[in-house]
């Protein structure tokens, strides 16, 4: 495992972060609370004997049940060996005493006495003028100083310049996480935003270096394309290369699901140092970029924040099953899947209660009647 110095603090983290994201589950959904434990345990401690130190959770990953796994998987000594970062849920704070009755009921489902990094999730410019007004940033100095917490950051998906005044807008920002991948280089934070935190000291993690997992499944025009120039590797260990091969990056944050997943990363984090990358490789991600870049679909990642719907529609699964016959252009497998999944999109009533939820800003209401036309029954 390579290691990297973390912002300006005294730490080597690992190059490879395990997001608890993405666990392993009976109905292999991001948002189920049904993980599957051991599998979920066996992942992590493997992760952690072959070097990985940073894990990260928030407080509503698989439904609320992400942090206690991950607070198990501390057990055995492994509490020691590791950071953990978890994160307040920015959605549901109105209030100071509300991120600090978060910050209570997470330390308590991590069964741990302080978590090392406490990050606001989802940190927008309004969120961001709610916690000035609150003054939830001195809760947030009173919890370090009690020893609830060890440093303070943020994750964000806003666009560049709203993401330069939240970097700006306080001092002590030990890390900050954006989504960053070959296909969202010029997107939200972008490139720019990376290399304005590494410049202030802030560690930068890369969330979503594999798009959700999609630049992990590449498309056929992509495959042919790989095959034309020589390239025999996968495209996601080209795509987390890609992350790794820039110097401000402290740390690829990968939700990992299988073992399989679990050794490939950690494959590529023990040889991907900065500025690696061959020319060809380099021109290679570009033609790749190309292609995704003229294909329909929407920016889904699956990230679940705008769920749970009121009238029950599963948004992700809806959004993705239509991704896949948009990219694919074959619509006979979505079909299928969106007949057997509960809470179809002809549920939505358009109360549009999801889209200041969603980090990518995709007009959800607008698109459940075309989903649906697209995909249901005939």
């Amino acid at each position: 495992m390579l290691y990297r110095k973390f912002g300006k603090l005294d730490w080597q983290a690992s190059a490879l972060g395990y997001g608890c994201m993405r666990l392993p589950t009976e109905e292999n959904d991001p948002n189920s609370p049904n993980i599957t434990e051991a599998e979920a345990l066996r992942l992590i401690h493997h992760a952690i004997d072959n070097g990985v130190n940073y894990l990260d959770s928030a407080y509503r990953y698989h439904s609320g049940k992400s942090e206690i796994v991950l607070g198990k998987a501390l057990k055995g000594g492994y509490r020691e060996k590791v950071k953990i970062a978890t994160k307040c849920f920015m959605h549901i704070v109105k209030t100071a005493a509300d991120y600090d009755r978060m910050l209570d009921e997470q330390l308590k489902k991590l069964d741990v006495e302080m978590i090392d990094f406490y990050l606001f999730h989802g940190l927008s410019k309004d969120s961001w003028a709610l916690v000035l007004e609150q003054d939830i940033l001195a809760h947030a100095d009173a919890a370090i100083k009690a020893g609830k917490i060890g440093h303070i950051g943020f994750s964000s998906h806003e666009k560049n310049e709203n993401f330069e005044e939240l970097i700006k807008g306080y001092d002590n920002w030990a890390m900050c996480q954006v989504q960053y991948n070959f296909m969202d280089e010029q997107n939200q934070a972008g490139r720019k935003g990376v290399e304005l935190a590494a410049s202030r000291g802030i560690a930068v993690v890369a969330m979503e270096p594999l798009r959700g997992g999609k630049l992990g499944m590449p498309i056929k025009e992509v495959t042919d394309l790989m095959h034309a120039r020589g390239y025999t590797g996968k495209l996601a260990d080209l795509a987390l290369r890609w992350v790794l091969n820039q110097p401000e990056v402290t740390i690829a944050l990968s939700g990992m699901t299988t073992m399989a997943q679990v050794e490939e990363n950690l494959a590529t984090a023990d040889i991907a140092q900065p500025h690696t990358l061959r020319e060809d490789e380099m021109s290679l991600i570009q033609e790749i970029r190309d292609i995704y870049a003229g294909r329909p679909g929407i920016p889904c990642t699956s990230c679940s924040y705008c769920m749970p719907c009121p009238h029950e529609v599963h948004i992700p699964k809806a959004l993705n099953f239509y991704n896949e016959g948009l990219i694919y252009n074959y619509f006979d497998e979505p079909r299928r899947l969106y007949a057997i999944f509960d809470g179809n999109a002809d549920a939505c009533v358009q109360c549009k209660e999801c889209e200041p939820k969603c980090p990518q800003s995709i007009p959800i209401s607008d698109l459940m009647p075309k989903i649906d036309v697209a995909l249901g029954k005939r």
